[in-house]
């Protein structure tokens, strides 16, 4: 789950959970609200009552009423009120909850009862309102509070989701310059534009980090040729020493057979060493890509190469090239090295009257080249590892020096090839190389 999507998640949790506890509480605060407002509605009509009586008197009221009791309740009998003599003995301020009958029909009401003196002579003021109205007005309270809380939890996540999306679009940024990057020295150092400290902090850390590794990387390449050259003139004196000492005609055979061992053994070590130069001078992109390369002709050739080889060991050797492709900026000489290790690799491993097929398609609009045996595959363990130098990987590389494998990785990288390997111990192994653009 994305950062974002876990941060809205969260405050959306939390404030659901939070709305939940006021929903369960919004009965007993809306009813408490409610009467309060109600009981605050009572007082402020008493108050007005009482105004108008202590400036008109009562008698305005009880004229023409019947038993001198005044009484009116508007037409839906919600409200009431009532003015009528009394004798008590003490006053009387308050509200409760007391039936009354209007017109023969019993209706609950919440009453404020209320006594005053007129001339030495008690009355009685009544002020009700019917409970059914104060629980329709409850129930409206209750179902706007409902609607505006779910209004506004949708809108928070709206809002949410934008606003982390935009706070964490530098973050995003800098993940896809990091994940277009296939070399350090390629890292897009442009500072990001970002109002929040830790992303700069971040991108600055990266951006030293490239810069560290980039020469890091340089420096070993460095090393490598530097070594690799000062290998290459010993072993080519050497073997030329032991070549002329097998010429001399007085030689023992047993002389002349650990001579021979001597100089195989000195072969396998030019050849490491050239591998080793080859693959730094292609990470330190020595190599010039200028040629425009047809892909199905490179495999051609490759194939016609090797189909001594597998006719030896019996093994069929399919060609299945119905797909073509054409790439500039490229090196004609690498992508044939790259897919004649792959390929020769293959017949090596793969055991008497096996078989081994190269095909072009295409899958999700890339160009796809495939290199697949039925040999002695790849434990899953060892795949992750398959690129890695000097790693022996289940005799899976053709020199056995554990390097054929990592010179074909570096020269896809050199020229954006993916390559994906799919592998069944027992079964064979299946490598496919992606193109991912025309380099």
């Amino acid at each position: 789950m994305k950062l974002r999507h876990k941060l809205t998640l969260a405050n959306l949790l939390f404030k659901l959970g939070f709305v939940i506890l006021f929903m369960i509480a919004t009965p007993w605060l809306s009813e408490r609200i409610n009467l309060y407002q109600t009981d605050n509605e009572l007082i402020d009509k008493r108050e007005t009552v009482i105004s108008i009586i202590s400036e008109l008197g009562v008698e305005p009221f009880l004229l023409n009423e019947e038993n001198d009791v005044f009484g009116s309740y508007n037409i839906l009998k919600e409200e009431f009120i009532s003015i009528e003599p009394v004798h008590l003995d003490d006053f009387w301020n308050f509200i409760e909850v007391a039936k009354r009958s209007i017109d023969n029909e019993i209706i609950d009401y919440r009453v404020l009862n209320y006594s005053f003196l007129v001339d030495g002579e008690m009355f009685l003021l009544e002020i009700g309102k019917s409970l059914s109205s104060i629980k329709t007005t409850e129930s409206n309270i209750r179902r706007i509070t409902i609607g505006f809380l779910i209004l506004f939890l949708l809108i928070s996540v709206i809002f949410e989701m934008a606003y982390t999306g935009m706070l964490l679009r530098p973050l995003n940024t800098i993940i896809e310059k990091i994940k277009t990057t296939a070399n350090p020295s390629n890292y897009n150092k442009t500072p990001i534009t970002s109002s929040t400290f830790d992303f700069k902090v971040l991108d600055e850390t990266l951006s030293a980090l490239m810069t560290k590794t980039e020469e890091l990387i340089a420096r070993e390449r460095e090393i490598t040729q530097d070594i690799s050259h000062e290998l290459m003139t010993p072993v080519s004196i050497l073997r030329s020493k032991l070549e002329n000492l097998l010429t001399h005609n007085n030689i023992s055979e047993e002389t002349a057979e650990k001579t021979q061992e001597a100089l195989d053994t000195l072969h396998r070590l030019k050849t490491l060493i050239s591998s080793l130069l080859l693959i730094a001078r292609i990470e330190s992109r020595q190599y010039l890509k200028q040629d425009t390369v047809e892909i199905t002709e490179v495999l051609d050739e490759m194939i016609d190469e090797l189909l001594p080889l597998a006719e030896e060991k019996n093994i069929h050797f399919q060609r299945t090239l119905g797909a073509d492709h054409k790439i500039t900026n490229a090196n004609r000489t690498l992508l044939f090295s790259m897919f004649f290790n792959v390929a020769n690799n293959a017949i090596r491993h793969t055991p008497q009257n096996g078989s081994v097929s190269v095909l072009t398609t295409f899958e999700n609009r890339a160009f796809c080249v495939v290199i697949r045996d039925n040999g002695e595959g790849i434990s899953p363990e060892l795949l992750p590892q398959l690129f890695m130098r000097f790693k022996r990987k289940n005799n899976a590389d053709d020199d056995g020096s554990g390097i054929g494998l990592a010179i074909a990785k570096s020269i896809a990288d050199y020229h954006h090839i993916r390559i994906k390997v799919e592998s069944m111990p027992g079964e064979g192994t299946s490598f496919t190389f992606i193109f991912l653009q025309n380099p």
